[in-house]
């Protein structure tokens, strides 16, 4: 299964949501928490862009967003092929 990566905050309910779709899926991931490690936000920024949300969702070497990204591309039947290892969606 392709490698995943979720850049969260405590409190953050778009955080929760994220990952409670990634749970459902089956999908394995890696929470990175500013909580834990407050490095962990500069290395968002670094690689999200500054001035990105959390959460931030990488699939892969794709840059997938926020929860709403997230939900996007499941409603589009987008994102169990990207969870697969398949192309990133246009």
């Amino acid at each position: 299964m392709t490698a995943i990566e979720i850049y969260t905050r405590p409190g953050c309910g778009y955080c929760t949501a994220a990952k409670s779709l990634l749970t459902r899926k089956n999908a394995a991931f890696t929470e990175l928490s500013v909580a834990t490690d407050p490095a962990y936000r500069a290395q968002m920024y670094d690689r999200a862009g500054d001035g990105s949300t959390f959460p931030q969702i990488f699939i892969g070497t794709t840059h997938v967003g926020g929860c709403d990204e997230l939900y996007a591309l499941d409603r589009a039947g987008k994102l169990d092929g990207l969870l697969a290892g398949e192309k990133a969606p246009s």
